[in-house]
């Protein structure tokens, strides 16, 4: 069977696509592996045979007849002629004999070998000998020369001083060339070649020295001699580069070639491998080439017949640079000697690889890999591996894409890997066009100088601009420039510069070269000039172009050249110690026009290849100087956003463009680069979507006999894996007898079923069969032949085999099997069916059901995700368990990348709906709905609708019938499949969206509403959450509608959905049910507002207060009205604030409708007026009010403090004076112990409670509560030990308690009662002391001869005794002075005839055991006609206290 065919250019760079492998392939691969397989049993066979023919020891087993069959892809068994007594088929011995002759003729070729290479050895020792005759010679010459120059040199002498001036000259001629004299070096080496028979092949290389090096060529290490064979080779040599021609290369050429050059300084030498290919086509196997490309001959090259199949491959691989990668090939290896290994050879653009710091390979345990570190964009390409053993070449190709790296920052710096010897790469941003390499002193399009090999590339950068250098493939990024910069060591003590390097031509034109060099290394301390020289090729002199002007910069242009001439040059660097040594002579440079930028390509064309690749070609520029390749940029139709395909320039007008996603569509187009730029963008191509390209199908597999009545069968198959990208339009089978060689057709037009009715065999006879199928692009390759299938008639009462086991949904735990019946149903009807797995290769079957399942489908659960089964089905009715069917085509559970499921959905028409996505569709492929995995055939309940990649199954009329399982596969794919389970929770779903689609309403974001304004306007409104330029509204008021009018105006902002109605006045009249109308296309939607009864009231009243409240505003007001706060300092506040007020404005507080007078008045232009109260109490009860009045109006604002507010006031007031509270504090009294609270007003309607023990203590005759002003007290009168503990004082404040605690108890208690004892005693004795309640004056003023009467009421108890006394001493007591006491409380003194000397100070003494007092009294007495001294008037005397007498011994 041929492979399916492929462009030339694939072929030419073994660029196969890996998605014909996904499924077609893959499939012609396992076909090849069968075939090799059997290959090989054949081959094994055919030495068995011969071993056995040529043995003795046969006779025993002579009887048996064993007969060795011949191929059996043919299925013949051919007799021949019997040996030895045992039966060979013909075909055998015509192979065996076969094999004698080539073993013949192998031995006939060793030995023709053999004697060329005697030959060959004999031909080596004379051409060595007589090279070393040439090589005597030219010694014996050079002897000579010299001794003639001696003499010359006497002769000379003779002469005079004349000649001493051509001694000097030819002594500096000699140094010169001494200097200029060095060893070969080769600058271009050989590259290996690899061509076709009968091509010719030229192998170049360049090498430099002085003197000229001699350049000697072998084969193999044999030295090539053109007389030997004439015509057979052309040996040439011009400007340093020598060639060699090999005319119509034949097999025998493969070989590794040398080229050895050398002169009198020393020898180097280069090699490079001839591989010669012989063309065998598509379907032979490749055979020895003898060796592998680009390496020389080794020991270890493997001459055993390995068979290399690969198993698992490398695939086209899309990476950026900086990532690492792995390509790695899995293949089987026949036979598997440890010892002995084929050799793994790895390519890029058919360059050999070799291992490097970047790259790494592996070979062995069955795998090949190769492994980068450190991608870059040089290593995009061609990819291939190649087994190579004496069996041929086994090769795998796939492609390389390197994408462009995420840009660095601005300035940012990177180093560059692979970059040696202090060379690194400053990385900028690129703010212009690339196109030349900046800071590397290289002129447009030049090479940069430094980079591997002296070669740059023209990468890709990020933004898709072609041009910028990157010889070294690292560092570039998206939108950065490379610029070279050169570490240069520490000069030292160098002195003389070293010679420049890297001289090339940056710029040319007709008339004029540009030369650009590198400074010398080393280069000195002083300053450097440069010296530049130029020779026309085949001159042999040198002329020095700047003799006059030395150059001090690395860049000179040189004129005055022959137009059309090639010349080379050369450089030397001086400083004031002296010149340095020529630098390297350039390669000839000819003036011509300078090279520019290619014109556009050609026509672009785009064709179909793959599912995810297109073949684009295109023509070549018409002005294609020095082109370097093309660039492809791809772009999705429609969005105009063109990416690049490749990153490294291709240097063919045709590429696959890879990584492209199926079924969309694209546009292409291409630009040429030289090392000047690139070109315009060619015409973009014609749009074309990405599918496979129409091929034929492949072959049909899985034949199955489903019954035989004797004289026919019943034939049934499975469906090709690949269509071909075209449906199947029918199938061709074929059949032979077996024994027979010839196949007879069946059918001579196409069958389009899969299930076939054979007639007119023969009853007993075995046949065979196979099929083809046909697409529009033809008849594909048949199957293999089917087993032998005995026409004999079916008569077992089991049913027959079930056939055409397919899968679908396969996911990571499970898959679903599907069957048709059997064709024979034994003598009963199939009433179920067992479905066996195994894992493959595996020996034992597992049954999944235990019981028979009626359907011809079954869901198998609980796999192993990785794991790959077989399955199997056995059909069962009431005699048993029939015959199992075929065994499936394994099948890895796994679930495919990016698999998508079935959706449930309504459109805009409100039709139901299941929706399946396939990206991978192709042209043949096919959506098939089945509803509970039959198909779906019922047009009057579901439609199909398929476009493109999209398939919809539409349910006409959803109901409780079309519950179930849903599944949709589609054909020509890699088993694509989905299911869904509608169950009645979907159905209700469903239904309920599509009832909302098919009878819409307009979303609402606010039903109707109603909002007061400021002026008592009503606003009637709603909001919808969408509405189109098209939607109308209308208003209904009680059943009438409302037009947009002044009482009524009705506006709609469509943008935001808002409808609103504005009623200025809102009167009694309007009281009803409001509604609003939308309709919006098929949408509608209403809302109503009932305003009656008490809603509409509270409305109207709202309505009239802001009206009231707009006109109350026009004239003074009050912003905020009157109201109360509560001041830190326990202070009740009024406050108000005012606006629209003016200087003529009158503000007053007012109680009850009295004014009240402040201290203060208020500051109206501050807006805010305050009433302090200062400890409210009840008198403080009544209305307040705040008045303000002008010429444009009045207001007031009204409080009363009574009842709820006074009580209000007081928690306020209670709620600082609590936080304001001071601990409990002790004060003992005569009464007994007093707890204070001290804080910063209190008064009685204060709520506050007294603890005693966490027990509320209530006011009594033993427990008093009171307080004062700023204190609370709690009197414990009489205090005694029960009166001990806790005790706690409260406040509440409406809000919060707040409690102030004193432990009176302990010491505490003890020295409180004991200060009580001692107050309570000195209480007692103040009460009973003698005491003078009053009566008695402080002065008295009397006249000379007038009676001074003093009494006065004094208390004791006991009774106190009473001394008079005049200026401190005792009074006599005589008719002048008298003391009366009366009831032992009224005391009096008589002064009779009151004389001057009665005048000064009297004194009682009133005292008892308690103690007394004393009162002073002073007299002033005048005489009769004396002015009345100026006294004050008298005041009650002050009385003094007199201590208790102490007790008498007597008590």
């Amino acid at each position: 069977m041929s492979l399916v065919a492929v462009p030339f250019y694939q072929k030419r760079h073994k660029h196969f696509d890996q998605s014909y492998r996904n499924i077609q392939t893959r499939y012609l691969l396992d076909e090849y592996t069968a075939k090799k397989k059997r290959a090989s049993a054949q081959s094994s066979l055919q030495r068995s045979v011969t071993r056995k023919s040529s043995s003795q020891r046969e006779s025993s087993r002579a009887a048996l007849g064993e007969t060795t069959l011949g191929e059996t892809t043919l299925g013949e068994t051919t007799l021949g002629e019997t040996t030895l007594g045992r039966t060979t088929c013909r075909l055998c011995a015509k192979r065996m004999s076969s094999a004698l002759e080539e073993e013949a003729q192998e031995r006939k070729r060793r030995y023709q070998s053999m004697v060329a290479a005697y030959g060959e050895a004999k031909r080596e020792r004379y051409l060595s000998e007589l090279a070393q005759l040439e090589e005597d010679v030219h010694v014996a010459r050079t002897h000579a020369r010299d001794q003639l120059d001696r003499l010359a040199l006497q002769h000379a002498g003779r002469h005079g001083l004349h000649h001493a001036v051509d001694d000097r000259l030819a002594w500096e001629r000699h140094s010169f060339e001494e200097r200029i004299s060095r060893a070969p070096e080769i600058l271009v080496r050989l590259r290996s070649h690899t061509v076709w028979e009968r091509m010719s092949v030229k192998l170049c290389f360049t090498v430099q020295g002085f003197p000229t090096p001699v350049v000697q060529w072998y084969k193999d290490g044999s030295l090539i001699c053109q007389a030997g064979e004439p015509g057979k080779y052309r040996i040439d040599s011009k400007y340093g580069v020598h060639t060699l021609e090999i005319n119509r290369a034949d097999f025998d050429d493969t070989a590794t070639y040398s080229a050895v050059a050398t002169n009198v300084h020393g020898q180097v030498s280069t090699n490079a491998a001839v591989v010669v290919r012989r063309f065998r086509g598509d379907e032979e196997p490749f055979h020895s080439v003898g060796l592998p490309i680009g390496l020389p001959l080794s020991s270890v090259i493997p001459y055993t017949h390995f068979d290399v199949q690969f198993i698992e491959k490398f695939g086209v691989t899309f990476r950026r640079e900086g990532e690492t990668l792995t390509l790695k090939c899995t293949l089987l290896v026949t036979p598997d000697l440890k010892r002995v290994q084929p050799r793994a050879e790895w390519y890029r653009d058919d360059v050999l690889l070799k291992e490097s710091k970047w790259t790494k390979m592996f070979f062995g345990e069955g795998q090949a890999s190769l492994s980068f570190s450190h991608l870059n964009k040089d290593d995009e390409g061609l990819y291939t591996l190649r087994i190579v053993s004496r069996g041929g070449i086994t090769d795998h190709s796939a492609f390389l894409f390197v994408r462009d790296a995420d840009p660095l920052g601005r300035g940012s710096r990177a180093p560059a890997p692979g970059w040696a010897g202090g060379v690194g790469v400053l990385l900028q941003d690129g703010l212009g066009e690339r196109g030349s390499c900046s800071g590397m002193g290289c002129g447009s399009g030049a090479p940069a100088p430094g980079w591997a090999g002296g070669v740059g590339s023209l990468l890709r950068d990020g933004q898709g601009k072609r041009g910028a250098c990157s010889g070294m493939g690292q560092g570039s990024g998206d939108g950065l420039r490379p610029v070279l910069t050169v570490w240069t060591p520490p000069p030292g003590e160098v002195q003389i510069p070293g010679p420049p390097t890297n001289v090339h031509a940056s710029e040319t034109s007709r008339t004029y070269v540009v030369l650009s060099w590198d400074p010398p290394e080393p280069r000195g301390k002083e300053p450097l000039m440069y010296f530049i020289e130029k020779s026309m090729v085949g001159s042999g002199s040198w002329q020095r172009v700047n003799a006059q002007t030395a150059v001090r910069s690395p860049r000179y242009a040189v004129f005055d050249l022959a137009e059309g001439k090639p010349y080379v040059f050369r450089v030397l660097s001086a400083n004031k110690h002296g010149l340095s040594d020529p630098s390297e002579i350039t390669a000839p440079i000819q003036a011509q026009d300078t090279i520019v930028v290619p014109s556009a390509p050609g026509r672009v064309l785009a064709s179909r290849n793959t599912r995810t690749s297109v073949v684009v070609q295109w023509d070549q520029p018409k002005h294609e100087e020095d082109l370097l390749g093309y660039y492809v940029d791809c772009c999705v139709a429609g969005s105009n956003i063109w990416e690049p395909c490749n990153h490294k320039p291709i240097g063919y007008n045709r590429f696959v463009v890879h990584g492209l996603t199926t079924g969309e569509q694209y546009i292409f187009r291409v630009k040429a680069v030289n090392a000047v730029g690139t070109s315009e963008n060619s015409q973009e191509s014609d749009v074309i979507k990405v599918q496979a390209a129409l091929t034929v199908p492949s072959h049909p597999y899985g034949i199955t006999l489903l019954n035989c009545d004797g004289h026919s069968m019943i034939l049934g198959w499975k469906v090709p894996k690949f269509s071909g990208g075209s449906p199947i339009l029918g199938y061709y089978i074929d059949k032979r007898e077996a024994h027979h060689k010839n196949w007879h057709e069946v059918n001579s037009s196409p069958l389009k079923e899969r299930i076939l009715t054979v007639e007119g065999l023969t009853e007993g006879s075995l046949y065979e069969f196979k099929i083809a199928a046909a697409n529009m692009a033809g008849i594909g390759q048949p199957s293999d032949p089917s087993e032998l299938f005995k026409c004999e008639a079916w008569t077992m009462p089991e049913p027959g085999p079930a056939y055409d086991l397919t899968f679908c949904e396969v996911r990571d735990t499970s898959l679903v099997l599907l069957w048709k019946p059997p064709v024979y149903s034994g003598s009963s009807p199939v009433s179920g069916y067992f479905v066996d797995y195994k894992e493959e290769d595996s020996g034992e079957w597992l049954t999944v059901n235990e019981a028979t399942t009626p359907h011809r489908y079954l869901k198998v659960c609980d796999l192993h995700q990785g794991k790959t089964y077989v399955f199997r089905v056995r059909a069962v009715n009431a005699s048993g368990v029939g015959r199992p069917s075929d065994t499936s085509e394994p099948v890895l559970v796994e679930a495919r990348p990016g698999t998508k499921e079935v959706s449930a959905g309504v459109d805009e028409e409100g039709n139901i709906y299941l929706s399946f996505d396939c990206p991978e569709v192709t042209d043949a492929s096919h959506f098939t709905w089945c509803k509970s995995y039959e198909d779906i055939a019922d047009d009057d309940r579901f439609k199909v609708e398929t476009a493109g990649d999209h398939s919809k199954l539409y349910f006409k009329n959803l109901d409780k019938e079309d519950l179930g399982t849903y599944s949709v596969s589609v054909s020509d794919t890699d088993g694509v499949s989905s299911s869904f389970v509608l169950d009645e929770e979907e159905l209700e779903r469903l239904k309920a969206l599509s009832n909302e689609i098919k009878n819409p309403t307009i979303p609402l974001k606010s039903e109707l509403a109603y909002e007061i304004f400021d002026k008592g306007q009503v606003r009637f409104w709603l909001q919808a959450e969408h509405l189109s330029p098209g939607s109308s509204y209308r208003f209904i008021i009680n059943d009438r509608e409302v037009a947009d009018s002044e009482t009524h105006r009705i506006k709609c902002d469509k943008s935001t959905g808002i409808i609103e109605m504005v009623m200025d006045r809102f009167t009694i009249d309007n009281e009803g049910t409001y509604t609003v109308q939308i309709q919006d296309g098929k949408a509608k939607s209403q809302s109503s507002l009932v305003l009656i009864g008490d809603a509409f009231k509270a409305v109207l009243e709202e309505a009239e207060f802001q009206r009231k409240e707009f006109l109350r505003k026009q004239g003074p007001h009050f912003a905020e009205y009157l109201h109360w706060d509560v001041t830190e300092e326990c202070e009740v506040r009024l406050v108000c604030k005012v606006a629209n007020t003016k200087k003529e404005t009158v503000f007053k507080w007012l109680k009850d409708d009295v004014l009240y007078e402040t201290e203060k008045m208020p500051d109206l232009e501050k807006g805010v007026c305050e009433l302090l109260i200062p400890k409210l109490s009840k008198k403080d009860h009544g209305e307040y009010k705040a008045t303000l009045k002008d010429d444009r109006g009045q207001d007031v604002s009204t409080l009363e403090i009574a009842g709820k507010v006074y009580e209000d006031m007081i928690l306020a007031m209670s709620r600082v004076c609590g936080a304001s509270a001071s601990p409990l504090k002790i004060l003992c009294t005569p009464e007994g112990i007093r707890l204070q609270c001290f804080m910063k007003y209190f008064t009685e309607e204060m709520k506050v409670n007294w603890y005693h023990k966490d027990a509320k203590i209530a006011s009594s005759e033993h427990m008093r509560i009171g307080g004062s002003g700023d204190m609370a007290w709690l009197q414990i009168c009489e205090p005694t030990e029960k009166d001990k503990g806790k005790y706690t004082f409260e406040i509440l404040d409406g809000k919060k308690n707040h409690q102030r605690s004193l432990d009176l108890s302990g010491q505490a208690f003890d020295e409180a009662f004991a200060e009580f004892q001692q107050l309570k005693a000195a209480a007692f004795a103040e009460k009973n002391r003698g005491k003078v309640i009053g009566g008695l004056p402080d002065v008295v003023t009397i006249m000379e001869g007038k009676t001074l009467n003093l009494t006065c009421t004094v208390f004791g108890n006991p009774d106190p005794e009473v001394v008079w006394f005049k200026n401190d001493k005792d009074i006599e007591l005589s008719d002048h002075f008298s003391v009366k006491v009366e009831q032992a409380k009224y005391v009096s003194m008589t002064i009779k005839g009151v004389t001057s000397e009665d005048s000064g100070k009297y004194s009682i003494h009133v005292k008892n055991k308690y103690g007394g007092e004393k009162i002073d009294v002073t007299v002033s007495v005048y005489k009769h006609g004396e002015e009345i001294p100026d006294v004050v008037l008298p005041q009650q005397a002050k009385p003094k206290l007199l201590p208790a007498a102490a007790p008498s011994p007597a008590h």
